[in-house]
């Protein structure tokens, strides 16, 4: 099956501003996340052997679940002014290199993420999300698996690790975060429901439908009077947990295949930020028109 890559773009920034620490460029600016997320990306690439790439960006916060939850992901600190400015620069260098690069405005980039995987993946392609965000193994199928960074086994996640990783299946676990909540989206679980205490409830019951309907049956009473009390706000986690899959896609994932990389503009960029290795390899490839990996 022919593969398409797509690559959580605010993740991987953030991994790279802050693997490396005070990189400037010859005018002073900041470089250390364009130079970090660089060195990922064409690590990625060349492990993986896609035919096709988007790397996607996050055009703001869902509506929907602002209304459900005004406090949503409130509790993240404000983006650092020197990442910040980086940010159409690690873009400027996709366009360059060729890499479709995705962002929508008001659309987050997990709902555009999980939208591309399911056309892509109707449309018969094998689909690779690179990212650690747990949200995303809700989406694991047959024909779409996990590339966690933080799995220093480079595995392609599939059913395996996901159910290895939780205790539950792929299918289980927008029930599974809504019964623990995410701290990382600000979104409170059931008090005293663990990751644990989560996936043995779903490994019982099947799902919260099925918990609920047989709420009685829970041990001990305590656990069943803490369910029981949070059930509202149980039925509100499972919209904010998850993903919406049915976006319209305006790229398909047929036009994200590489492009000839415009070898003058990187050279430019490259020179522009002082990354000297990068400009050596890339003189060295461009005259044969080779991919350059760094």
């Amino acid at each position: 099956m022919r593969r398409l890559l797509i690559i959580d773009g605010h993740a991987y920034a953030y991994r790279a501003y802050y693997a490396i620490r005070f990189l400037k460029g010859p005018d002073g600016g900041p470089t250390n996340a364009i130079f970090g997320f660089i060195k990922i990306f064409e690590k990625i690439l060349k492990f993986l052997k896609p035919h096709y790439v988007a790397v996607v960006w996050d055009g703001g916060l869902s509506e929907e679940r602002l209304a459900l939850m005004p406090n949503y992901k409130a509790q993240r600190p404000e983006m650092p002014g020197d990442l910040r400015v980086q940010f159409d620069q690690i873009v400027d260098y996709l366009q360059a290199a060729g890499v479709c690069s995705l962002c929508r405005d008001g659309i987050e980039a997990d709902d555009y993420i999980a939208s591309l995987a399911r056309q892509a993946e109707r449309a018969g392609l094998a689909v690779v999300i690179a990212s650690a965000d747990k949200d995303f193994m809700q989406l694991v199928s047959p024909s779409v698996g996990l590339f966690n960074p933080n799995d220093k086994t480079n595995a392609i996640w599939t059913r395996v690790q996901v159910r290895e990783k939780t205790g539950v299946e792929p299918e289980q676990i927008v029930d599974w975060l809504s019964l623990m909540g995410d701290t990382v989206d600000n979104i409170p679980g059931v008090p005293g429901v663990g990751p644990k205490r989560a996936a043995d409830l779903l490994g019982i019951f099947g799902s919260i439908t099925g918990l609920m309907q047989r709420l009685g049956e829970v041990q001990p009473v305590g656990l069943r009077e803490r369910l029981a009390a949070a059930a509202a706000e149980i039925q509100r986690n499972l919209i904010m947990v998850r993903l919406r899959d049915d976006l319209v896609c305006e790229v398909a994932a047929e036009h994200c295949a590489m492009r000839e990389p415009a070898w003058e503009k990187l050279r430019q960029l490259y020179a522009h930020w002082g990354f000297k290795g990068m400009l050596a390899a890339l003189e060295e490839a461009a005259p044969n028109g080779q991919q350059v990996l760094i």
